[in-house]
Order: C-alpha cells, then sequence, then structure tokens
C-alpha cells in the first residue's frame, strides 16, 4: 500500500476544503487522517472502517470534517468545512492491514503516506 495526500493549501477562516489520499493496493483497508500542527504532537482526526462504512472523528472537528472513501478510486477524502486558525496543520492518511480495525489509536495503522498542509488564516 502506497500512500499520497493532496489538496492542502491556504484557505480563511469559515472556508472549506477537501484532502484526498490515493491508496494503491488499497481495497479493504481501513484508513485514518492524522494532522501535527507546529510544535504540536500528532493527533488523530477522523478514521474510516473498510467494510460497511463506520466512521470516528475527533471532538475537535466532528460536525465540521466528513471523511468518505471511493473504493473503486482507491481514494479516501477528507471534507473539511468552517476551517478555522486551529486547524492549521500537515495532514498525513495512514492504512491499517487488511480487514484491520479502525479509531484513533497509532498503532492499528502501518502505512503512511506523506502529509499536504494546510494553512488556515486571514
Amino acid at each position: 500500500v502506497q500512500l499520497q495526500a493532496s489538496g492542502g493549501g491556504l484557505v480563511q477562516p469559515g472556508d472549506s476544503l477537501r484532502l484526498s489520499c490515493l491508496a494503491s493496493g488499497l481495497t479493504d483497508n481501513p484508513v485514518a487522517w492524522f494532522r501535527q500542527a507546529p510544535g504540536k504532537e500528532q493527533e488523530f482526526v477522523a478514521s474510516i472502517s473498510w467494510g460497511i462504512t463506520m466512521t470516528d472523528y475527533a471532538d475537535s472537528v466532528n460536525g465540521r470534517f466528513t471523511v468518505s472513501r471511493d473504493n473503486a478510486k482507491k481514494t479516501v477524502y477528507l471534507q473539511m468545512n468552517n476551517l478555522i486558525p486551529d486547524d492549521t496543520a500537515v495532514y498525513t492518511c495512514a492504512a491499517g492491514p487488511k480487514y484491520g480495525v479502525h479509531g484513533s489509536t497509532r498503532s492499528f495503522y502501518e502505512y503512511w503516506g506523506q502529509g499536504t498542509l494546510v494553512t488556515v488564516s486571514s
């Protein structure tokens, strides 16, 4: 599995942005998004299961962010609405083993892509 995140950029507070995670070799793997803000530890953002769609979100983004997947395109998306400056971070997608569990625990995921920078500033 190889992961490539894209879609980051500079936006203003209140704007929306959609990140994509292209995962070659991804079929039945859970996928998560993590982020790392400057000077802070990496934190969980959202995850999606491999089978029947189940999702999990960090409290800080719940209701504003939506994670989804298109298995035909081997892509997982993170739709981010109503962005705030605290959302500024490098966003990285990660995938777990086939048929693995999803959730906020980093150890669930064994494949990590390069991040994409999201900057929210006026």
